[in-house]
């Protein structure tokens, strides 16, 4: 399949309210609109273009590239809809920034974890291809990730996540008003002896779409819960780190940087 071609530039998308706004080629896609006021704090400039549904859309310079965020919402379905909606306007680099449960003990709240692939516990890209189908990151965009967490000197992890559909049965969490499923756990344990790290709702949907249409790919999120230890925390300073890595990741490979 083919990258979706500029041609369709300034044309009014379904969706995302890009306008006649040309983008940059990265773009940060946090699911939270509330995301991307604070990713723009960390750049040298920020313009906010347009604010539709769940996506919140800005461009601004960073690191002396232009750049852009999206937000997404939450899960695979909005996810695909922002994703291939903005690549018509040029970009074809997209990092999540996003938040996520630890699956692994030594995985600590407030810690950061590069996510270079996932298990697909996700329906919206079936959608595209079967399930046989990988869910991987790009490789150049994920070197990217770690070398700018080692110059900024944040604490890191890099595994697999696991995408799923639904944040309270699908992750075991528990569910609002007391309500109780014998299978409530969900797949949770079975991940952890498999070694996957974390537990999120984006990834999968994004690194597929990226395979399929020629887009590079990457995702870092902040941990605010370890499922083992069961620590919890406030992560806002750790999604600022998130957001700090990221831009400066994106403005490296803007300029063709690892």
């Amino acid at each position: 399949m083919n990258t979706p071609q500029n041609a369709n530039v300034g044309r009014r998308k379904r969706h995302v309210d890009i306008g006649d706004a040309e983008l940059p080629r990265c773009v940060l896609v946090p699911g939270d609109p509330g995301r991307v006021p604070l990713i723009g704090k960390v750049w040298d400039s920020y313009e906010e273009i347009s604010f539709a549904r769940e996506f919140r859309l800005a461009k601004g310079r960073v690191h002396g590239t232009d750049i852009a965020a999206c937000s997404t919402g939450i899960g695979g379905p909005s996810t695909e809809i922002a994703v291939l909606e903005l690549a018509e306007a040029g970009p074809d680099t997209f990092i999540r920034v996003g938040t996520c449960g630890a699956l692994q003990e030594h995985i600590s709240p407030g810690d950061l974890v590069i996510q270079h692939g996932a298990v697909r516990l996700t329906g919206t890209v079936d959608a595209y291809v079967g399930r046989e189908y990988p869910s991987i990151a790009d490789l150049t965009v994920t070197n990217a990730l770690v070398a700018a967490c080692e110059e900024l000197g944040v604490r890191y992890h890099v595994g697999l996540t696991a995408s799923v559909d639904s944040f309270y049965g699908g992750q075991g969490n528990p569910i609002p008003g007391g309500h109780v499923l014998t299978d409530a756990e969900g797949p949770a344990e079975y991940l952890r002896s498999r070694r996957v790290a974390t537990f999120e709702m984006e990834a999968a949907a994004l690194f597929v779409l990226g395979s399929l249409f020629g887009l590079r790919t990457g995702s870092i999120c902040a941990v605010g819960s370890n499922r083992v230890t069961k620590e919890r925390m406030d992560v806002e300073s750790a999604v600022v780190d998130a957001c700090r890595v990221a831009s400066l990741a994106a403005s490296r490979l803007s300029q063709g940087k690892r």
